[in-house]
């Protein structure tokens, strides 16, 4: 099966390529002997009711520095492909969320990864308060008042926008803390949605735990160690990975939420979980594939491809 690829992703010159699993993703796609290209989200159109991409044909190596080579950009119908792969990352906004929107228009011609319209409604830090008994203790709200009676009642917190990612605008607020009015105005100025408040979970210093899950099957995970003095474990603010073991709680939690992902089309899905916690369902662009791999486990962008083989070639057997 020789397959037609575009990936709608970022500035491909810019790839960290080491740690980048939508270049990993690319890597497995070209050794399959698929043909695969990119776009950038902005040069995305609809024109009389067709998903319009400035598709560059794409061949990529595994050297940092000399990663790709990209043709000219040709106008292309996404109906007339077999497979897009939404890879931009968040923010999780309007943009993101009009792509959305335009690549529908795609279906069902092309297989979408992961489903357009379950990705726009299941945002991370939303999605998960789907799954009762296994979060910790949360409130999403932009009431000052429920903001402070939560702190009041469980003293240590963690405040994050609704729709952040990469660990930015995420603070820890102990109880003699003095900066929850300050932060709580300048959220009110630079977000319009509620505010994300959960208990602090002291076990987030051996680190927050990212799982990958593939057609709801956890296929591997990867430990992140916030760096000392440091509340979040992100790599981008220098989190350091760990291999990392699924625990009978782990499985738990992928058990729970598995079937319903699988469901939604959402193929490749990252979950964050600290200690016996899911703190975030990532639908939009997960990491971690390559880091891993480096550690010595599972080749996470080749079932990747067995999985989105076995649903094209579903859907071309209709």
């Amino acid at each position: 099966m020789r397959l037609t690829v575009a990936i709608q992703m970022d500035p491909i010159e810019a790839l960290s390529i080491k740690g980048d699993s939508t270049f990993a993703l690319a890597l497995e796609a070209q050794a399959r002997g698929h043909r695969i290209g990119y776009y950038l989200p902005r040069e995305l159109s609809l024109r009389d009711g067709r998903p319009i991409a400035k598709l560059r044909g794409l061949s990529v190596r595994d050297q940092e520095g000399d990663h790709y080579t990209a043709q000219a950009p040709v106008a292309t119908d996404l109906a007339e492909v077999d497979v897009v792969l939404m890879r931009q990352d968040p923010p999780f906004d309007m943009a993101y969320i009009t792509a959305t929107h335009l690549l529908e228009h795609a279906l069902p011609d092309a297989l979408i990864v992961n489903d357009p319209a379950h990705v726009r409604n299941a945002p991370e830090k939303l999605f998960v308060t789907h799954f009762p008994g296994l979060m910790p203790p949360t409130l999403i709200s932009s009431d000052a008042h429920e903001i402070r009676a939560f702190r009041a009642e469980h003293r240590d917190i963690i405040l994050k926008p609704l729709f952040g990612n990469g660990g930015a605008g995420v603070f820890r607020l102990r109880e003699d803390d003095e900066n929850l009015g300050s932060l709580l105005e300048t959220f009110t100025q630079l977000y319009r949605e509620p505010i994300v408040v959960q208990a602090y979970l002291p076990e987030v210093r051996a680190g927050d735990k990212r799982i990958i899950l593939v057609e709801g099957e956890a296929v591997g995970a990867i430990n992140r160690v916030p760096a000392k003095g440091e509340a979040r474990s992100n790599m981008h603010v220098g989190g350091r990975p760990e291999p990392a073991e699924l625990t009978d709680r782990d499985r738990e939690i992928c058990a729970a939420i598995g079937p319903e992902l699988k469901a939604r089309g959402l193929v490749f899905v990252g979950i964050d979980v600290i200690g016996r916690y899911l703190t975030e369902i990532n639908v939009t662009s997960p990491t971690g594939i390559r880091e891993i791999k480096r550690f010595g486990g599972a080749d996470i962008a080749a079932l990747i491809w067995d999985a989105i083989e076995t649903r094209v070639a579903a859907r071309k057997a209709r």
